[in-house]
């Protein structure tokens, strides 16, 4: 099913973990690193598209994701001649594609790259959310820059800006934690030392004193 300029429609997943990391798939018995996506049959929606594109690849469902986001329009990358069937050449030109933003709600072990007869993907891993473009095909880049861009704004602000669920840490109890002074709590500390020291040291003038003195 092609639109009038020749480009199918399409949905791309981009798949996050708690730690916002992206769920990346080397393409089956290649060098390349993809997300999950897939062609929209005729009478689906794209979130209809997207949840079977995932179960097929990733075999997760609609209970193991929340969606977060999605990007507003279409995205559109060309396919090179030497990609497309003979029979398709010259009015098939690449996809257009709608991305989704999901966060894992299930676990790893939900994952099953077998899900189907025909699977896209031989390996997985987690990475870093700006993906290494140079590991994907060079037709399908500027999507990808363009997906995560506009899609970047909606990652969860808890592990994108808290340090220690970023390193997928906990915070330290609080008791270990450094203590903050506002300047007038640390200006009154500050004096509270120095009368100590002025004292100490009047009592070590005084004792010196009577140390010195002679007996009557």
């Amino acid at each position: 099913m092609l639109d009038r300029e020749g480009f199918r429609p399409n949905v791309g997943i981009i798949l996050l973990n708690h730690k916002n990391e992206v769920f990346w798939g080397k393409r089956i018995r290649t060098h390349s690193w993809q997300f999950p996506q897939g062609g929209i049959k005729h009478g689906e929606t794209p979130e209809q598209a997207m949840f079977r594109e995932l179960h097929e690849e990733v075999g997760l469902t609609a209970d193991h994701v929340r969606i977060i986001a999605r990007t507003r329009d279409w995205l559109r990358y060309e396919v090179p001649d030497h990609f497309i069937r003979r029979d398709a050449r010259g009015h098939y030109r690449g996809q257009k594609q709608i991305w989704f933003l999901l966060q894992l709600t299930g676990r790893d072990s939900d994952m099953n790259l077998r899900a189907t007869d025909h699977p896209e993907f031989d390996a997985w891993r987690w990475n870093e959310y700006w993906v290494p473009l140079e590991a994907v095909i060079e037709f399908k880049r500027g999507v990808y820059q363009m997906a995560l861009t506009e899609l970047a704004r909606f990652l969860p602000r808890l592990n994108h800006h808290n340090r220690y669920l970023r390193a997928g840490m906990r915070p330290p109890p609080r008791g270990d934690r450094p203590e903050r002074h506002d300047r007038h709590a640390g200006g009154a500390v500050m004096g509270a030392m120095a009368v100590t020291t002025a004292i100490a040291l009047m009592s070590g003038k005084a004792l010196r004193g009577m140390v010195a003195r002679k007996p009557p």
